[in-house]
């Protein structure tokens, strides 16, 4: 019998997508990302995943490539449900190409034979059987993740819409290279979304990460305007984007933007292609906190180092001081902050989305501080990036 290659496998599991136009000689044009890839018939998009097939763009559908229970704190999301479990899955695929990407074997499958050496491969799945997994496992949220949602986008709105049924909140772990025809798309199905501003300098994302910077700004301002709830990412990597120049235009930018959005400065760890870079010291950590508070952002967080960076993974009220969320790492060891997200000491009210929306009748318990799931249902990572974060 002869063994399907993974290209083959994933062509099974494809649907006509909605974010294209059609174009002349059977070509086409991807709205899914900002790269808006035009492509011949028979080719494909930068992401791989995305394909011309007759002058129809066929998309990936019905599947995952890595699927497991996650603190809501890992995506990290740290004003959504605090102590929550998120049921993250993700496909294959993305539109970058981040050496230090720590999710590359789902990431880069079709651009790296060694993401299929690894074991990238798809595991067929329905919406619904994600959605009944979420509830099972009484998560409060369903994370698109581990690969770029963005190029992805048609299949989680499938899930999107019938994780609503259910009142299960629904985010995206992202890049933020995204276009305004996938946001629209998105918006009615979404609550919250992470986005990672890897770096302030264009030449640093078109060298390193293979897209442009002016998109992913865009993609903030425009999820602020949107009213999705949006957390900013910049994983602090030594050489690349941790001059304190750097990290202030980020923290002002962000910061112009509102200052309610949370800004998390979170440590790098060696892995993929750079694997001889140092991991980001705490002190890094420490002074980038700094230049956020500097910056006027209301919401600083240090990751991936924890219990190393002192108090600055802590929520505190930026009315009166008051501690109002205490963590470790993804563990939240005290919550005084209600559903309500008013600080009980001032009656300030802190951003963020704190219970569960009352969209419909659903079926999860109610939002308990639950150790994290041990039961992976399928996972396509290396067993230390369970003590990291996603970026």
């Amino acid at each position: 019998m002869i063994r399907q290659t993974l290209q083959e496998l994933l062509a099974e599991r494809t649907v006509e997508g909605s974010l294209y136009e059609k174009l002349a000689e059977y070509g086409v044009r991807c709205h899914a990302c900002a790269h808006r890839c035009r492509i011949p018939e028979g080719k494909r998009g930068v992401c791989q995943v995305r394909y011309n097939e007759g002058g129809v763009l066929r998309v990936p559908w019905n599947y995952v490539g890595a699927l497991d229970v996650d603190p809501i704190e890992k995506k990290p999301f740290f004003h959504v449900l605090p102590g929550s479990m998120a049921y993250s899955f993700g496909m294959l695929g993305c539109d970058y190409h981040c050496d230090y990407c720590q999710n590359w074997i789902t990431s880069q499958a079709l651009r790296d034979p060694a993401s299929e050496e690894a074991g990238a491969r798809p595991v067929d799945l329905t919406a619904e059987q994600i959605v009944e997994g979420a509830i099972q496992k009484q998560c409060h949220t369903v994370t698109s993740t581990y690969n770029e949602p963005l190029i992805t986008t048609e299949w989680a709105v499938e899930i999107f819409k019938k994780a609503r049924v259910d009142n299960l909140l629904t985010s995206y772990v992202s890049n933020g290279n995204a276009t305004r025809e996938t946001l629209e798309y998105l918006r009615p199905w979404l609550d919250a979304y992470k986005v990672d501003l890897k770096a302030f300098n264009d030449k640093t994302y078109r060298r390193s990460m293979g897209g442009t910077l002016a998109p992913v700004l865009e993609t903030i301002e425009r999820l602020k305007a949107m009213g999705v709830w949006v957390e900013v990412v910049t994983l602090v990597v030594p050489g690349l984007n941790d001059s304190e120049n750097e990290l202030s235009h980020i923290a002002k930018f962000v910061a112009s933007v509102s200052r309610d959005i949370p800004w998390h400065v979170t440590a790098f760890h060696p892995d993929y292609k750079m694997m001889e870079r140092p991991w980001t010291e705490p002190e890094k950590l420490n002074v980038s906190y700094q230049i956020g508070k500097a910056a006027g952002l209301h919401y600083v967080y240090s990751g991936n180092r924890p219990g190393e960076v002192g108090t600055t993974e802590n929520t505190y009220c930026p009315g009166c001081g008051q501690l109002l969320i205490e963590r470790q790492g993804f563990r939240v060891k005290k919550n005084i902050l209600g559903a309500e997200g008013n600080c009980p000491r001032c009656l300030g009210p802190i951003p963020g989305i704190w219970g569960v929306p009352d969209r419909a009748p659903h079926k999860v318990v109610p939002v308990e501080r639950t150790p994290r799931s041990q039961e992976a249902l399928l996972i396509i990572k290396e067993p230390e990036e369970s003590l990291l974060g996603e970026t």
